[in-house]
């Protein structure tokens, strides 16, 4: 499935809010975000930490520091990188997490088209539960 079958996909299931364009676009890149994270990211990481994974959960992974989440057992690689997730840094850590990183048990994850890495970023920033107890904004 292609970027643009997936964000038209995403804003056809929210145009049918009364949202305006803007909103409907915005929906749509978290909506969208959502399946590319399914694909690239869920096998190994939960959106929110009261779902299980192999990975440590990626609710409010940006501005995190890396390596922090509790119960988790890190490389030390990551524990002792002093990284904060910022979408930068996600965004190298995406496009090659070995290079960006060496030393980290992860596997390499290669998701090198920009695109695709601005879309889950934006699932990502919407995982943002610092503002009450929901799971997205």
């Amino acid at each position: 499935m292609s970027i643009r079958t997936i964000l038209l996909a995403a804003a056809a299931l929210t145009f049918t809010q009364s949202l305006e364009a803007a909103e409907v676009f915005e929906q749509a890149k978290i909506t969208a975000g959502e399946m590319l994270y399914r694909v690239e990211c869920r096998r190994c990481h939960a959106p929110d930490s009261s779902d299980s994974s192999y990975g440590p959960p990626l609710e409010n992974i940006i501005g995190r520091g890396a390596g922090t989440f509790s119960g988790y057992d890190y490389s030390e690689a990551l524990a002792s990188s002093g990284i904060v997730w910022t979408p930068a840094a996600l965004r190298a850590w995406m496009e090659d997490n070995t290079g960006f990183l060496p030393g980290t048990k992860m596997r390499h994850v290669g998701i090198e088209d920009r695109t695709v890495q601005d879309i889950i970023l934006t699932y990502l920033a919407s995982l943002d539960t610092s503002a009450g107890d929901q799971t997205s904004k």
